[in-house]
């Protein structure tokens, strides 16, 4: 602000009091005049040519938002910054790539999207009140804005071309409590997707129904060895071995389409998911009011 306060391309907002991201974006939005939005968080850096790559994949009047690739800017930090690094590229050249292949990209990520302002101004009443058992929702804003978009008609995009990099939590103490949030948006908000899954690509809807009927899956085959292994002292061999398999053949895959070798070593996720990330995603489940 202070190197840019006298440069008349900008123009700074300075609200009275911390009112939340979705309350900050609201009051800016209304000020703005461009066609097209891009909204950064603030630990998050772009490469030069990410504008002009999302305002192309924008030049669609059918295209509402469209995200870039994120990247972890303190990949070398930690082990778990490692992981981290892997994950989003998991998550955005895997997960965000086949969805936008269907025309729907089921969360813009906050770090890197561009929004249609016109289409954001529409829909902005619903953005601001969303409510959650009568409760304010003041979290999982990038999840619920994007499935706006979609319940208005819009697509939404990846553009893997589109690079920005942004910090990622480097204890785990940081990422479970980032985790829990985005545990509970998700679960929100799949119950907002539902209605607007049939107007879509029927692969939207497997794609919803894996990425939480999965974990699911996960947790009860661990139970089970767990249950096996309490009950007759025999260690559950077979479980075991198919969770190991299937996190051998996952890794190796990504390391073929990456082409790195380092992603042989995110099978310390499959760890990290089952002794920490399914059994906070279940609290997030029952407190999904908080």
């Amino acid at each position: 602000r202070a190197a840019y306060a006298d440069d008349e391309r900008f123009s700074f907002i300075i609200l009275a009091k911390n009112v939340g991201k979705r309350k900050a974006q609201i009051a800016a939005i209304t000020q703005s005049s461009g066609d097209l939005i891009l909204n950064v968080d603030s630990d998050t850096t772009l490469a030069p040519d990410v504008v002009s790559k999302l305002a192309h994949k924008m030049g669609d009047p059918a295209v509402g938002a469209a995200m870039g690739q994120l990247k972890a800017s303190n990949q070398g930090d930690t082990w778990l910054t490692r992981l981290i690094d892997m994950e989003y590229w998991l998550a955005c050249n895997e997960e965000r790539a086949a969805q936008a292949r269907f025309g729907a990209v089921m969360c813009c990520c906050g770090p890197c999207a561009m929004y249609r302002r016109s289409a954001m101004l529409s829909l902005l009443d619903q953005y601001e009140t969303q409510l959650y058992r009568g409760k304010p929702s003041d979290f999982g804003e990038d999840r619920h804005l994007t499935i706006l978009m979609l319940s208005a008609g819009f697509r939404t995009e990846y553009v893997p071309s589109a690079i920005a990099a942004t910090v990622v939590p480097d204890t785990i103490g940081v990422y479970l409590r980032q985790q829990l949030r985005w545990a509970r948006s998700t679960f929100r908000d799949t119950l907002l997707a539902f209605p607007v899954l049939p107007g879509l690509d029927r692969y939207l809807t497997l794609d919803v129904i894996g990425q939480n009927g999965g974990p699911l899956l996960l947790a009860l085959s661990v139970l089970t060895g767990i249950g096996q292994f309490a009950l007759t002292a025999t260690v559950p061999w077979w479980t075991i071995m198919v969770i190991v398999s299937m996190t051998l053949v996952r890794c190796s895959v990504a390391a073929y389409r990456a082409r790195e070798l380092r992603f042989l070593g995110f099978a310390l996720h499959t760890l990290v998911n089952i002794f920490l990330l399914i059994p906070l995603k279940a609290y997030a489940l029952c407190t999904l009011s908080n």
